[in-house]
């Protein structure tokens, strides 16, 4: 069974929020405070602990007076925190991440997660979350009865989601299938080459938006701290930034559609993120490359075509695209490729692009 993400916008209501607000604050206290008994218990025994034993002992906790309050929030909940924390240190022991999970302050604390209990979903548009009944938008409809789990999420700017978990229904392939193959090489001034010489500019939202930037980091610099003006200015910062995420997602979902309904095989060459933002820096944050693959790939099971990456390590810039000779000396400034060997004049994007596709693309016997 599939399951997709429902994103809804809680209705903006100071007095009824107050209660999830606090209770996401709360749930930051829980969270720090066993990232501290992950550290101590490591610093006495050697090793970490694992979530079972966790588990009990937050069962124990909630039995004491120093930790009574924590009764009155979710065991669900509570549990899914003890659960994030090893996650983490999982994912840290694989090498997935850097650092192992830290402390986190009730402002960078983001969200607590319901599974089977507490939670109702009532008619017009109305959720019980607790003992409190909230409105949300509900611009999509999904099924209530396979709900897997309810997380409500606040974002940097203070409003709250609704991000439902459930079956995904009515997914099926409605985009007719051509029989079209295409190589893909991605630029920094054009987003994407095509291996049929369409290309793609670069849409680079936050440099469009860099003055609305600059003028919100301006106006925030200027306030006392701990003042409302400075809470105020942190909120209009937060705002353009979730602004300008929002028409990248934007794009990268429209741009994956297109694509789709042109080709039945699309075929990338793996990137080197890090490496690249070592070079450019925030302008490859800026385009978002990583997470518009993401959405492709999605997009690409949804309607039923097909995305291949190949190694990175693959010289589709340096190898002529009609000959096959490798040109060893290529330097990332020539953006124009020419072949020693037989003389080829073509763009750089447009060889690579045209290599990715000529090694990605499947076999007739496969393709047919």
């Amino acid at each position: 069974m599939d399951y997709i993400t429902y994103k809804f916008k809680l209705y903006s209501v100071c007095d009824r929020n107050k209660y999830l607000h606090d209770e996401i604050d709360a749930f930051a206290g829980v969270y720090n405070h066993f990232i501290a008994l992950h550290k101590r218990y490591y610093q006495r025994f050697d090793k970490y602990p694992n979530k079972y034993a966790l588990k009990k002992h937050l069962t124990k906790l909630k039995k004491t007076e120093r930790f009574a309050h924590w009764c009155l929030l979710p065991s669900q909940a509570l549990q899914d925190v003890v659960f994030r924390i090893d996650f983490g240190y999982q994912k840290f022991f694989a090498r997935d991440n850097k650092r192992p999970p830290t402390f986190r302050s009730r402002f960078r604390y983001q969200s607590y997660t319901l599974a089977q209990a507490g939670y109702k979903f009532l008619e017009r548009n109305k959720v019980r979350i607790g003992k409190r009944v909230f409105r949300y938008h509900k611009s999509r409809d999904f099924d209530v009865e396979s709900i897997k789990t309810v997380t409500i999420k606040r974002d940097r700017v203070g409003d709250l989601w609704l991000c439902v978990v459930a079956k995904a229904e009515g997914i099926k392939s409605f985009i007719v299938k051509n029989g079209k193959t295409a190589g893909f090489d991605f630029g920094l001034k054009t987003y994407l080459t095509v291996s049929d010489a369409t290309c793609t500019q670069s849409p680079l939202f936050f440099n469009r938006n860099s003055r609305k930037v600059k003028k919100a980091h301006r106006n925030l610099s200027r306030k006392k701290k701990g003042s409302n003006n400075r809470h105020r200015a942190r909120v209009s910062l937060a705002r353009v930034h979730r602004r300008i995420a929002n028409q990248r997602r934007d794009y990268h979902w429209q741009l994956a559609y297109h694509l789709c309904r042109q080709y039945d095989v699309m075929c990338f060459e793996k990137l080197n993120i890090k490496a690249m933002q070592e070079l450019w820096g925030r302008k490859i944050n800026d385009l978002g490359f990583s997470d518009f693959l993401t959405t492709l790939k999605y997009v690409a099971q949804k309607t039923g075509k097909t995305v291949r990456q190949l190694d990175q390590w693959l010289p589709t810039s340096k190898t002529c695209s009609a000959c096959g000779t490798v040109k060893e000396n290529l330097e990332l400034r020539e953006r124009t490729f020419r072949c020693c060997e037989c003389g080829l004049e073509i763009d750089r994007d447009l060889n690579a692009a045209i290599n990715i596709h000529r090694w990605g693309r499947p076999p007739v016997a496969e393709a047919a």
